[in-house]
């Protein structure tokens, strides 16, 4: 459980989880996993831990905000068990689920993924989703369900498979669909947050969702090759449209605004290449510097 300010969410989540687990009659453990909380959420998760000694329980502190994929990577490779189960520190994703999830595991599932069914969060925020998630599959190398986020059970070859990957820059959705392993949707209701606000921003959902198509699509590459040649067929008619005014004795185009409008539309398309190119150069650029993907501060054993 990936965490970040969520000091009022996290002694109902462990609560819940505690409620929901315990009836299996199985060994589990939870892995906490505090992304650089600026509210009090560390010592929250701490003195939860206090006052559950029967938990068998781990607590990690980035030494600063990595992002929610790396801490999700934190967790994987702390994590010890058979499986592995993956949810939000909000209360969004339902303990209630985790019992089904763990049945189709046990019937040789090795990935069982959560489907949302219905989101209750504002319209343009669910369209916003609906239509990335769209968007991504349609664009992406892999097959990548739809609709489906980070919460679901990954069986241990399945994480085994994903901390083998040498890759810094992590879309764990995206990575689960490439290592492959036999994969199973479930569908639920998303609920709404029980407390608090929520940490993805826009500017970090649009982050988000470029690293998705950036990482496991080569479309906007294609695009720029697309680009370039309806550039060159725009400027073969634009110059076949004045030789042709030329041959017939008409006067060629005048005036700086055509002009004008030719260079600025070649100019865009030239930066939107450049930032397009520049997006890969930056990846290329973070994982040949061989930092490490996170680092820890701390770390609370139950």
């Amino acid at each position: 459980v990936p965490f970040l300010n969520e000091a009022d969410n996290l002694p109902r989540l462990i609560g819940a989880l505690e409620r929901a687990l315990t009836p299996l009659g199985l060994p589990w453990e939870l892995v906490l996993v505090d992304d650089g909380s600026r509210d009090n959420s560390l010592a929250v998760a701490k003195a939860e831990l206090q006052r559950r000694p029967q938990l068998n329980a781990t607590l990690i502190s980035l030494s600063r905000n990595f992002g929610k994929e790396i801490a999700i990577a934190a967790g994987l490779d702390a994590a010890e068990g058979d499986a592995v189960i993956v949810m939000d520190g909000d209360l969004q994703d339902p303990p209630e689920v985790l019992a089904q999830f763990i049945e189709r595991w046990r019937q040789g599932i090795d990935v069982v993924y959560a489907i949302r069914t219905k989101r209750k969060e504002s319209f343009l925020k669910r369209l916003a989703y609906s239509s990335f998630y769209r968007l991504l599959q349609r664009l992406s190398d892999i097959e990548i369900p739809l609709d489906s986020g980070d919460f679901g059970l990954m069986d241990r070859k399945v994480v085994n498979a994903l901390l083998a990957l040498p890759e810094r820059q992590r879309f764990i959705r995206g990575l689960r669909s490439f290592v492959g392993f036999r994969q199973e949707g479930l569908h639920y209701e998303r609920a709404g947050r029980e407390a608090g606000k929520p940490k993805y921003t826009l500017r970090a959902l649009i982050r988000l969702a470029m690293d998705g198509l950036i990482s496991f699509s080569s479309a906007p590459l294609n695009l720029i090759t697309y680009l370039g040649l309806g550039s060159c067929a725009t400027a073969l008619m634009l110059i076949g449209r004045v030789l042709g005014r030329a041959i017939i004795g008409q006067k060629p185009p005048e005036g700086w605004a055509s002009t004008m409008v030719v260079v600025l539309f070649f100019g865009s398309v030239q930066l939107l290449s450049f930032g397009i190119i520049g997006e890969y150069l930056r990846r290329i650029f973070l994982e040949v510097k061989g930092r490490p993907t996170f680092l820890i501060r701390e770390v609370v054993r139950s």
